[in-house]
Order: C-alpha cells, then structure tokens, then sequence
C-alpha cells in the first residue's frame, strides 16, 4: 500500500426514506411501537482514542526493529523496512498538521531515521503523542480537510490506516508478533470498503487478495489493501 492521504471518498449520503402515510394513517401493524424502537447505534470511538490505541499497538513492534532489519523487503514491495518507517514518520506528522486544517507537502519523505539515529523510536513516539493530541482537539473531526477537501474524520482514519496496516508490515519484516488495537479494524474495514476502488485506481491498493470463509477481520483488511495475510519475508 502506498500512501493513503487525499484518497477521494466514495461515500454517497442518501436522503432519508419518506412515505406517503399521513398523520392521521393507523402505522402497519408489524412497526414496531415507539417505546419499543430500537436505540440508536452508539457513536463511533473518537479518531483521537483509536489513533492512540493503534500506537500502543504499534510501538513495541517498531521499537523491536534491529538495525540490520532496515534493509528486510516489507509486504509493502516498494519499501523496506527502514523506507517505511520514514514513511510512518512522515504520516505522522502530516496528519498532525491535517487535524488542524492545514496544507501538507507530500513530495518529500525526510530521513527520520537518519536524523535522529538511535533515539528514532523515541522521536516517533513522541509523535504519536502529538498526532493524538491534534486529532482531540476541538473542531478536529468537524469539517473538511486535505488537498481534496475530504471529511476531516475520514482523513484521521486514513492515518489510523497507516499505523494499524504498516505496524503489521513490519511486523511480519521483522517477524514480530502483532496484534492490531481493539476497535480499529471495525473503523478501518468501513473505510476500506468505501474507498478501496478508488484507492485501487490511485495505485494506493493492491488488488484484493482472496481469503477463506471465516477469515479474521484484520486478514479481511489486509487482504482488501492487497495484502496477503500469510505474507513471510522468505
């Protein structure tokens, strides 16, 4: 998977369904009752509270990373391990810039790895806080944001994407265990299936991979990015 910023959403919001019943109309004897209607759904999580348990999730991963694993293949087969770590460092920090409705530059990946030598996982750890922190502000999920002007939580959900998906990537380089934070794939499988063909036309998702009846969520969602869930560096 490439880079998910600025993937448009394919998201239709239809209008609410109206009848032609009129006030006065008895309602169908199987509508259920007004005190026996269901509740409505509970409101998702806050972007801010799942960005902050994918990065637990992620942190010991990352912090297990050897320097002579830098240079392993990734199930990301344009970057190895080190490529993708600065490109999570990136995200990062971009996204913090997003939450606060802000342009971000794209064209470049800086060398964070390079940058910061020994003490990167500490330097991304402290941008996960900041990520965090940006994405509960006031107004963060409210309005639009991006190049494309996408809805502001899709955008969070977007690096929510980065550092759930490639937390695994380099799992799997590194041969790590990994278990993604609970409550990100439910949000991560609804973006995927919105935005995947558009993702796909952008060259940011591979296509899917098939995966047997009774296949986890989370393999559901890496095969959908184009991912195969029993990916081993060889």
């Amino acid at each position: 998977m490439s880079d998910t910023h600025d993937i448009p959403d394919d998201t239709h919001h239809g209008a609410p369904a109206h009848t032609n019943r009129t006030a006065d109309e008895p309602a169908p004897e199987d509508a259920p009752h007004p005190a026996q209607a269901s509740h409505p759904a509970d409101p998702p999580p806050p972007i801010s509270a799942l960005l902050d348990a994918a990065a637990q999730a992620a942190l010991p991963v990352l912090r297990a990373v050897r320097d002579d694993q830098l240079g392993r293949p990734t199930p990301c087969s344009e970057y190895d391990v080190r490529a993708l770590l600065n490109h999570l460092f990136q995200v990062v920090v971009a996204f913090q810039t997003l939450a606060a409705k802000k342009d971000v530059d794209f064209s470049h990946t800086p060398d964070r790895l390079g940058e910061y030598g020994a003490q990167w996982p500490d330097r991304f750890a402290d941008e996960t806080v900041r990520l965090v922190q940006a994405w509960a502000a006031p107004g963060a999920e409210d309005g639009l944001t991006g190049g494309m002007q996408l809805p502001a939580r899709t955008v969070g959900a977007m690096v929510l994407l980065d550092l759930t998906v490639h937390a695994w990537d380099v799992a799997r380089a590194i041969g790590r265990p990994y278990a993604p934070a609970a409550g990100c794939v439910t949000e991560l499988r609804a973006l995927a299936a919105r935005m995947a063909p558009t993702a796909r036309t952008m060259n940011v998702f591979a296509a899917p991979v098939p995966v047997p009846p009774g296949a986890s969520d989370l393999d559901v969602l890496l095969a959908e990015t184009g991912r195969d869930p029993h990916w081993t560096a060889g």
